[in-house]
């Protein structure tokens, strides 16, 4: 293994008010801070399924897709050097059976510029996010497979969602809430496959998962795990679970591989 290689990142993202909650934003910068400095971030949010492979636009406006957060959070910036190099470097690498679409005014959505403000509040690296293009788990790998040659040119690639996400199921909305059960069970289950570089348990999910209805409703926050792993220099070799609990219920839990 090429030992400069950047590693990739699965995490949870939260909403707005993470930016406020000092035990996990300070988790998210310690990870960082031990990570080598990228040339560029490559992210996948959760927040953005379109098809065909889309880029976003270096210099737009913020996405602020979440309502009924304080003011605050409608007026934060985060504005990063111009990333048409690697948008360029991106396309190259896709097979013409994967088209890549540049926007010209769609910017960074809450999934991607929430934890890096966090994780880089210089707001001095590169950053591009791209889109879902699928939710099959077998497709997201082979796309963060084509995508692993950036991390040997420092690249961070970075799959942003939330291993639980049954929002419509939660009562409590307060940061230390009791997690349900349908969210310990899921985490227990993922934090265990993720441990045995079990892949083909991943993959399978919508089988195997134990509370995924509740979990998972949708399943756009777990996606961006699927690249993640694609990505990494062998899918099925056991990760780092870097960050774990639950913040209003939901798992944190967040995954560092080689």
């Amino acid at each position: 293994m090429n030992d400069d290689r950047m590693p990739a990142l699965y995490i949870g993202h939260g909403a707005p008010p993470l930016l406020d909650d000092p035990l996990w934003s300070s988790q998210l910068a310690a990870w960082a801070g031990d990570l080598p400095r990228p040339t560029a971030i490559l992210i996948v949010s959760a927040h953005w399924e379109s098809a065909p492979v889309s880029l976003s636009a270096s210099g737009a406006p913020l996405v602020y897709d979440f309502g009924g957060f304080d003011q605050k959070y409608y007026r934060m910036t985060y504005q990063t050097p111009d990333a048409t190099a690697l948008a360029t470097r991106i396309a190259k690498l896709m097979p013409s059976t994967e088209p890549v679409h540049q926007h010209t005014n769609r910017g960074l959505d809450h999934g991607a510029w929430v934890p890096l403000k966090i994780m880089y509040p210089g707001a001095d690296i590169p950053v591009l996010q791209m889109s879902l293009p699928t939710h099959d788990p077998e497709r997201l790998l082979q796309l963060g497979e084509r995508l692993r040659p950036l991390r040997d040119e420092g690249v961070l690639i970075v799959g942003s969602g939330f291993l639980t996400h049954g929002l419509p199921f939660l009562r409590d909305f307060s940061i230390d809430a009791e997690p349900p059960s349908w969210s310990t069970d899921f985490d227990a289950w993922a934090a265990d496959a993720l441990a045995r570089g079990d892949v083909d348990t991943l993959v399978n999910y919508r089988a195997l998962a134990p509370g995924l209805a509740y979990a998972h409703p949708t399943v756009e926050h777990l996606s961006p795990l699927f690249v993640t792993l694609g990505a990494a220099t062998r899918a099925d070799a056991p990760g780092e679970q870097v960050v774990d609990g639950f913040w209003i219920g939901l798992s944190k839990r967040s995954l560092q591989v080689a």
